[in-house]
């Protein structure tokens, strides 16, 4: 296979619940699957690849023409690592991890370095929006998504004798975690109408 694009996604009706209070849960759940959609359309040249625990987001990630890994009960770092060894076994020359939560995504293609592993981190430097692996990374890389995972990947990686190239992004550094993201004006341009923070719905 080519080189992919892995996401993983948790069930759109779980998503998002730092919004609660902001979003009701019918808003909460179309905004995740809104995004993931993004993110998907973003893959270019990638073959998009979903990790999951969730029947319906499954479903949806099949419907986009996206490779599926299910991997119930894992968590996040668990599934990606199943996910990564899978996509070695498939003989994938490089990987590129996307959260789902990236509004504003674009080619990822771009991130892609060969022999080398790029970071985009968020615009807090504390996570891991995008991080890009090649070949030989994939049968022995433990993710750490969590808090500071960003310097957590770094540091794994150049301890592991493998080239480090941080990339940073206003674009892939902006993800959707709470209620005050949702009024960053780098997204005025792409909020759907149905959003009640897109400019549509705003005092002028």
């Amino acid at each position: 296979m080519g080189p992919a694009l892995l996401v993983p996604v948790k069930s759109f009706a779980a998503a998002k619940q730092r919004l609660i209070g902001a979003l009701s849960p019918e808003q909460r759940s179309t905004l995740a699957r809104w995004m993931a959609d993004r993110v998907l359309d973003a893959a270019g040249s990638l073959e998009p690849v979903v990790v999951c625990d969730d029947d319906d987001v499954a479903s949806w990630a099949h419907g986009r023409g996206a490779h599926v890994v299910f991997a119930p009960g894992t968590g996040l770092n668990g599934a990606l690592e199943v996910a990564l060894r899978h996509l070695a076994a498939q003989l994938c020359p490089h990987v590129v991890i996307a959260h789902s939560d990236l509004p504003l995504a674009t080619d990822f293609s771009r991130v892609i370095v060969s022999g080398v592993a790029t970071i985009v981190p968020d615009q807090r430097l504390d996570g891991t929006n995008v991080l890009a692996l090649p070949a030989d990374v994939l049968d022995r890389f433990e993710p750490a998504y969590g808090a500071r995972s960003f310097e957590s990947h770094r540091s794994r990686l150049m301890a592991a004798g493998v080239r480090v190239l941080v990339i940073p992004d206003a674009h892939l550094g902006l993800d959707v975690d709470t209620p005050t993201d949702l009024f960053n004006p780098l997204l005025h341009e792409v909020l759907p109408p149905w959003l009640p923070t897109s400019p549509a719905n705003l005092p002028s």
